[in-house]
Parts: structure tokens; sequence; C-alpha cells
């Protein structure tokens, strides 16, 4: 039998398969998301999300040095607030003693080298566990916003490389990058949620902080998941509006998205490998459905090829360890 092409012939042997290797990972491509919680030598163990911690900051700080030691180079900060702080206004968010800004100081003075990202959105001090400012059973966007700038900046002062908008309020990285560089923090950065879908996929995350909403659901806010042309709009108006690196979320089912969101803008993708898609493999992997550490590779390497030039995860450690 004669063929012109045999393209077996570049799957012969593993020598070969790595040498043509399209895509890889490496610890430069994570992002690791880290919850913090008040108190010392705290270590809870998220029960929807097997061998993830939420921790107290000294044991948090441990933590970062052991990831820096790893190779990886970003965190994602989380907190989770007291009950007894939360309100409608979220004004805890940008308490300058508060527990985020108290973080973010520690962790720069324990890894100075450590790029220190953090989530900008009132949930974790709602006392209605929204993104935003709640007035006769709506989320109002404006005086959200504006309360949102307060964060970014209150994070920026306390030494964040870059403040990370998760709350979907429409003109929010235009506002925050003015109240930046009014502020004179004119070197700190920001990665937009830029398409951030309404998904079921969130649930273990809410368990991590306490932040599942009140009432109602998120979908005023957070994007239909049918819509592939709205996430362009928005990536691109995050873009104009002065976002240094955008963010799909959720990741796994969205790699289309990631895809032409990539196709469309010119700055860094990322995307977020969320904590329901941690908890699929996971629960899988302890019925002993499917091989855990392939399932966690194979499945960021499809991030990575649908054009996510950064993944934020809570496999980061065992990727590692596997690479």
């Amino acid at each position: 039998m004669y063929l012109q092409k045999r393209n077996r012939i570049l799957r012969t042997n593993a020598a070969i398969r790595s040498l043509v290797t399209e895509t890889t990972l490496t610890p430069n491509d994570f992002i690791v998301p880290l919850f913090i919680d008040e108190g010392k030598d705290v270590q809870h163990e998220i029960p929807s999300m097997p061998n993830y911690f939420r921790r107290s900051l000294d044991l948090t700080i441990q933590e970062v040095k052991d990831l820096w030691s790893m190779g990886i180079k970003s965190i994602l900060l989380f907190i989770k607030c007291k009950d007894e702080w939360k309100d409608n206004t979220g004004k805890e968010a940008w308490n300058e003693n508060g527990l985020m800004q108290r973080s973010i100081k520690a962790i720069k003075d324990a890894v100075p080298e450590m790029l220190i990202m953090t989530d900008v959105a009132l949930d974790p001090y709602s006392s209605y566990g929204h993104d935003g400012i709640v007035k006769n059973g709506e989320i109002v966007n404006d005086e959200t916003v504006e309360a949102l700038v307060k964060m970014s900046v209150s994070h920026a002062q306390a030494g964040a490389d870059f403040v990370a908008p998760s709350d979907m309020m429409d003109g929010r990285i235009g506002a925050i990058r003015k109240g930046l560089e009014e502020s004179g923090f004119t070197k700190t950065g920001i990665m937009a949620y830029s398409a951030k879908y309404a998904s079921c996929f969130y649930g273990p995350f809410r368990d991590a902080l306490d932040s599942a909403p009140g009432f109602g659901d998120k979908k005023t806010y957070q994007m239909n998941y049918a819509n592939r042309r709205e996430a362009i709009k928005e990536t691109l108006q995050d873009v104009e509006e002065g976002a240094d690196i955008v963010m799909v979320k959720p990741a796994l089912s969205y790699l289309d998205i990631i895809r032409e969101v990539k196709d469309a803008v010119h700055v860094p993708v990322s995307a977020y490998n969320i904590s329901g898609e941690y908890a699929m493999i996971k629960a899988a992997a302890k019925m002993g459905w499917i091989d855990e550490n392939k399932a966690i590779i194979e499945t960021l390497t499809s991030m990575k090829r649908a054009g996510a030039d950064l993944i934020a995860t809570y496999f980061a450690k065992d990727a590692v360890a596997l690479l």
C-alpha cells in the first residue's frame, strides 16, 4: 500500500511526540487562588473541594513560600469576612486594616517577588451575598462601581500588583483605572473578569467563602451561558477601558469562548478553572472512574490549547508536581 502522507510517523515514539508537541504547560502558566480566614494556625478543608483549604494568614504565608519554591509566580487572594462585618455597603472591603489589606502586606513582606492579584467584588462583604449594593431587590450598578473603586485603591495601597474585578458591573474597569491613576497607582494592573458566566459550577467556591446569594441569583450581572457574541463585546469593552489581562470564567464548558476571546484581543487571556470543575475531577477519581493525574493535565492543557495564556486553578500544585 502506497501512501503519500503517513501522519502516524510523528506519533511513533515518545521522543518524536515530545518534539512536535504544540501545547505545553509550565509553572509560569498558573495563578493559584488562596482562601484566607481570620485567626492563627487555622486550616479548614473545604468539604466540596477535597484537599483544598481555607487558612489563616500565618499558614497562608507558608503556603505562598511553598508555591514560590515550586516555581509558581502568581496568587489570587480571596478572604472570608466575618458575618458581623458584613452589610449592604461592603465598607469592610476597603478597611485599611481589613483581612485582605493585612494579607497583601504580610505576603509581600514574606515573598516580595510573588505577584499578588486580589479579588474585587462585594459578595464576601455583603449581607446579601451579592456582588453589588442592593436597593429594592435590585443590584445597583453605579453605586457598586464607586465601592469597587474604593476597594481597588485600598488593595493597591496595601501593595497588590493586580486587582481582579469579578463583579461584572458595567463600566467598572474604566472607573477603577481612573481611580488608580488619580491615586498615583500607575503600576497597578487590572485583570478583568470580562466574560464571567452565570454558572452552576461555582457552588464549592461559595462554600469556601460563605458567599452564596441570600436571594435570587446573579443572572442580572453575570452572563447568559448561551451567549457567545456578548463575551466578545464585554471583553473588547474592558480592553478599551484599560484592562491589562482579560479572563473567561468558567473554563471547561467555555473553551470556545476562550479561543474567540484570544482571537479578538491583543492582551493576555486568562481562564479560571473553577471550583466545580475541580470537584468533578476529585469526585470521579475518588470513585475510581478516571485517573486523576491524567485528567488534571489533560483538562489544563485543553485550556491552554484553547488560547489561555494564564490559568487560575486549584490544581496548580498538583500540576507542577506532575509536570
